[in-house]
């Protein structure tokens, strides 16, 4: 991965393949950020009109290539739009900070190194546009022919690699404030990149078991605490849900737990994750053209893995256990059946009228384990309902929770990582549509408002008295476009953050 370093040089004493600056979209026009001040200079302080010769305007995301000026060591300016001009004294916000510097890192492919100068005031700068570059660098190759020739090495689909190094200005490489932040980048980064990794490998390399042995060597490397139950632990423990959606495949579902715990710990968090490492429907099978990429119906898990291992490197005083509820959905003479009844880990009956409603089946047994250990707080999270998908779009996840104060709680620490969420209600009377002849619940309920009905399902199989949200990243978990900012296409590593932001918040008290 990108290394990231921290240097107080004169910019124009640096040697890089590139200078990265920032900006902004003025009232009248692009408007040069801070920390740009030496380039502005050497152009007589005309850059700015430079720049909007060459097309320029600040907006979001956009990037702009012009030579350095003379006199210095690197041969390539990259200008950065950062967007609106933010109001007078008032510093640019972090997310347009995230997002410019994981575009510079994007555009910067091949690079071996580059010098980001973009507008610091704070620790916390330095520490968003670290994060920005090292998710913006990301590839996923190991599937192409120039990425297994680098036998690992991670190279760019054009036959580039990512940007080596990056050195940004502005932070102060002695001052402990500013190493944590750029150490806090890179642990997140590194984990939110392997959830990405995880989403993208094909469903033909990721089964339940090979996902659980991967999760059980990353323990094993982080002192954390793993167990993983498989067919026959499942079945004597009376894992109807997951056995259930995994009883069609030949892969065998898996439930794997890691237990991370701090000596000072005063708050304990668990974070569930639906794991479906293909879901092709089952028997209620899906159409052509809604299956091809259902290799990230996985996404939850990966996202809660990584912020298990993120919360262990970072060494928060906060006990988090994590939840990966395993299987593949396949259709087969062995699959479950619409109108089978299944009976779940908490003794509940469950009456299944469509198959491709499998995630909250495996969710619910996970959710009532997770709740044995009476944790102060559950997070399940899941690519679980297109209904949601429906509501929010593709760039955005719902929140529900049992409880309204921990879902503002959630949805703030969201919305402060840069994962964009919307608190979603849970409506009582949609429950009604949930209720069986056969069982104590079906799996399905009203067509409309699908994700809530999802919701009120989950809810069914929390512990009582236990705080919990459920986070639905249908929309955002996989990126079908094209990239943007530090965000790539196909698996975009949603919801890590804000787990890692929540466990952070609840290791300091300050989680409501």
């Amino acid at each position: 991965m990108t290394a990231l370093t921290l240097s107080t040089a004169a910019v124009p004493g640096l040697r890089a393949d590139a200078l990265v600056i920032g900006v902004a979209k003025g009232a009248r026009g692009p408007v040069v950020a801070p920390g740009a001040e030496a380039v502005d200079n050497a152009y007589d302080g005309r850059l700015a009109d430079v720049l909007e010769t060459l097309g320029a305007s600040g907006a979001e995301g956009e990037v702009t290539k012009l030579p350095a000026p003379s006199g210095f060591k690197t041969p390539v300016v990259v200008a950065v739009g950062l967007g609106a001009e933010p109001e007078k004294d008032a510093g640019f916000d972090a997310e347009a900070l995230r997002r410019a510097a994981g575009a510079a890192a994007r555009a910067l492919a091949g690079a071996k190194k580059a010098v980001f100068a973009l507008p610091v005031t704070e620790a916390a700068d330095a520490g968003v546009i670290g994060e920005g570059v090292l998710l913006g660098a990301y590839s996923f190759d190991a599937y192409k022919e120039n990425g297994r020739q680098a036998q690992g090495s991670a190279k760019a689909k054009n036959g580039k690699a990512p940007l080596a190094e990056a050195a940004l200005l502005g932070g102060k490489p002695r001052d402990k404030a500013y190493k944590a932040a750029i150490e806090r980048a890179a642990a997140v980064a590194e984990e939110l990149n392997r959830a990405r990794d995880l989403v993208n490998t094909p469903p033909n390399d990721l089964n339940p078991e090979a996902f659980a042995a991967i999760a059980q060597a990353a323990a094993k490397e982080h002192g954390i605490k793993v167990q993983v139950l498989d067919e026959k632990a499942l079945a004597k423990g009376g894992y109807g849900g997951i056995l259930g959606v995994g009883a069609g495949s030949a892969s065998g579902p898996r439930l794997v737990k890691l237990s991370y715990t701090s000596s000072k710990a005063k708050k304990s968090l668990a974070f569930v994750g639906k794991g479906i490492t293909y879901d092709s429907g089952g028997i209620s099978l899906k159409p052509a053209g809604h299956n091809e990429t259902m290799k990230c119906d996985m996404a939850g898990a990966a996202a809660v893995f990584a912020a298990v291992v993120a919360a262990a490197r970072l060494g928060l005083e906060v006990n988090v256990t994590g939840w990966l509820a395993l299987a593949e959905n396949m259709p087969s003479g062995s699959a479950t059946r619409p109108g089978d009844v299944l009976r779940m880990y908490s003794g509940k009956t469950v009456e299944v009228l469509n198959t491709d409603a499998e995630g909250r089946l495996v969710l619910a047994d996970a959710l009532w384990a997770a709740s044995q250990d009476k944790p102060d707080a559950i997070i399940d999270v899941a690519t679980l309902t297109g209904a949601m998908m429906l509501a929010l779009g593709s760039r955005t996840y719902g929140i529900m929770a049992n409880d309204d104060a921990f879902r503002a709680a959630v949805h703030e620490a969201a919305e402060e990582v840069g994962e964009p969420a919307w608190p979603m209600p849970l409506p009582e009377h949609l429950r009604k549509g949930m209720d069986s002849a056969t069982a104590d619940i079906a799996n399905m309920g009203e067509r409309m408002g699908g994700g809530l009905v999802a919701g009120l399902f989950l809810r069914e199989f929390v512990g009582e008295g236990i705080t919990w949200a459920h986070l639905d990243i249908a929309g955002p978990a996989f990126n079908e476009s094209g990239p943007f900012g530090y965000t790539p296409k196909g698996g975009t590593g949603t919801a890590v953050r804000t787990l890692v932001r929540v466990a952070e918040l609840a290791a300091a008290g300050d989680l409501g």
